[in-house]
C-alpha cells in the first residue's frame, strides 16, 4: 500500500520530480516518451487510447497527434496530483488509487500491463533526468510506482469481486 513507502524513498521521489517539472513542457515531454515506449513494447496498449494497432510509434501521425498528445500529458498531471498526495494526504491517496483501479477496468486495462507502463515511467524519468537518474534514485521510483499501481490492481481485484 502507499502508506508503506518510507521517508526517504519518498523525498527522493518528490525532489526528483521537481527537477522533472522544471523542464519545460515537462507534461508532453515526459507523457510523449512514456506512451512511445508503452505502444513499442506492449501495442495492445494502442487500442486502449484510440490508436490503431499497427500505428507506427515513430509516425509523425501519431506523435504529432491532438489526441496522443493529451493522453500524454493527462497521464502525466495525474502521476503529479499522486505524487503531491505523498506525505500529508497519503492515506487519502491510497483510496484514490483503489478507486481508480476500478475505473480503469472499464478501459479494458488489465493487471498485467501495469508492469510495462512502470517500465515506461522509467524510460521517461532516465530520459528527462539523464545522470542524475542514478540506480537509488531508480529504486526509490519503482518502489513507490510499485506502491501506486499495486493500489489501482488491489482496486480492480475488489471492483470484479463485487461484480
Amino acid at each position: 500500500m502507499v502508506q508503506e513507502i518510507n521517508y526517504t524513498t519518498i523525498s527522493l521521489v518528490l525532489e526528483s520530480w521537481e527537477k522533472v517539472r522544471r523542464t519545460k513542457g515537462f507534461e508532453q515531454k515526459v507523457g510523449l516518451i512514456l506512451f512511445q515506449h508503452l505502444f513499442k513494447k506492449s501495442p495492445q496498449t494502442k487500442i486502449l487510447f484510440g490508436f490503431p494497432i499497427d500505428v507506427d510509434t515513430d509516425s509523425p501521425e501519431l506523435l504529432g497527434s491532438k489526441r496522443f498528445g493529451m493522453h500524454a500529458a493527462y497521464l502525466v498531471e495525474m502521476l503529479d496530483t499522486a505524487l503531491n498526495m505523498l506525505g500529508p494526504d497519503i492515506e487519502l491517496l491510497t483510496e484514490i488509487m483503489l478507486e481508480l483501479g476500478a475505473k480503469h477496468i472499464r478501459y479494458g486495462v488489465k493487471a498485467d500491463m501495469f508492469p510495462m507502463m512502470g517500465e515506461s515511467l522509467l524510460i521517461a524519468l532516465q530520459a528527462t533526468l539523464g545522470d542524475e537518474f542514478t540506480d537509488e534514485l531508480k529504486e526509490a521510483w519503482i518502489e513507490t510506482y510499485g506502491e501506486l499501481s499495486g493500489d489501482m490492481i488491489r482496486g480492480q481485484v475488489k471492483a470484479r469481486r463485487r461484480g
